[in-house]
């Protein structure tokens, strides 16, 4: 009989949960940060990229040809090479270029549309807070004139530095991978 006391406990725990999760008091989940896919030194295809970027489109695409569309994939966001900058700079290496010109391929189908891709800059730690921001920026724009450049529309790439607040290697602050751009959709 010890079963019954501890079953109506388990009984009540789950009620008084869901009890919780239906109240219109709880607090909403929060919402989880975008998947960052690592590119490194890989080219990627553009299909793979539009799906990335642009998941809601093959829903649609499913749906338009009869399927019903089963649950939310949430858009990735890519992190552009591991060592894609030198030091101080925002010139685009050759294998950053080639990287980009699949991401062009594929933002250039989208114009006209109100979903937004951000271009994200990131430093290493090697600067001041200020000269990190300044070139995180740089970097940023860099990758945003090279994708316009492509036949992207310029209305679809906002921008945006970090400097060195976001490091990918926080255990070494002027480590390559740290100086870096990623590119995902705007929340």
């Amino acid at each position: 009989m010890k079963t019954l006391p501890s079953l109506l406990l388990v009984s009540l725990l789950a009620a008084a949960c869901v009890a919780r999760a239906q109240s219109p008091d709880a607090p909403p989940p929060a919402a989880s940060a975008p998947e960052t896919v690592d590119l490194g030194k890989t080219v990627p295809t553009a299909d793979a990229i539009a799906e990335g970027l642009f998941p809601d489109d093959k829903c649609k695409e499913l749906e338009a040809n009869g399927f019903k569309c089963m649950g939310f994939k949430p858009a990735i966001r890519y992190s552009l090479p591991a060592t894609s900058f030198k030091v101080g700079s925002a010139e685009l290496p050759p294998l950053l270029k080639r990287q980009l010109d699949v991401f062009a391929e594929v933002l250039k189908t989208k114009k006209n549309t109100d979903r937004q891709v951000r271009v994200i800059g990131h430093a290493d730690a090697s600067g001041t807070p200020a000269a990190n921001q300044v070139l995180s920026v740089k970097r940023a724009e860099s990758v945003r004139n090279y994708l316009v450049s492509k036949g992207a529309d310029p209305a679809l790439l906002v921008t945006e530095g970090v400097g060195a607040k976001d490091l990918k290697n926080p255990a070494r602050p002027t480590a390559d991978e740290n100086r870096r751009v990623e590119i995902g959709r705007k929340p």
